[in-house]
């Protein structure tokens, strides 16, 4: 079961592209775009994650931080990081596999994958905006985006 608008996000802490951890509680106080893909590389992840990079504007200046996370290891993440130019970090949820994918409910258990999860996460911890799409089902941002906009 996924999370839903007003639950409390739980708390991770990742490493990210470069082996630092990045946690939740330590973007506690301005908001959080939490982004989950399934692969980097993969056609659909990639699509995503660079229309987000040529849009971060639009969340940053609303003092959005925002980060993708994967259940690659971070040597994936530093390569596809560098290829594509992403300016936010790319954590793993590598090991223990998934952990923070099932926190959130968005762990597909038979491909050892998460979905297509966002979760916009206010600067108190709440969820304000929670969308899961299925693999093969690319994310439409403008959801994310009126999100954004209504926590100003």
């Amino acid at each position: 079961m996924s999370l839903s608008v007003g639950d409390r996000a739980p708390e991770f802490s990742l490493p990210d592209q470069d082996k630092q951890v990045v946690s939740l509680a330590e973007l506690r106080g301005t908001p959080a775009l939490v982004v989950f893909y399934p692969f980097a590389f993969s056609g659909i992840c990639t699509g995503e994650l660079c229309q987000l990079r040529d849009e971060l504007a639009t969340y940053t200046d609303a003092g959005v931080r925002v980060v993708a996370i994967s259940t690659d290891p971070v040597f994936s993440l530093k390569a596809f990081k560098d290829q594509q130019g992403l300016p936010f970090p790319l954590l793993s949820d590598f090991w223990p596999h998934g952990a923070t994918a099932q926190a959130y409910g968005v762990f597909n258990d038979k491909a050892g994958m998460a979905l297509r999860g966002t979760f916009l996460v206010d600067a108190e911890g709440v969820v304000r905006f929670a969308e899961v799409n299925q693999p093969g089902d690319a994310r439409q941002q403008t959801g994310w985006k009126d999100a954004v906009a209504a926590l100003s």
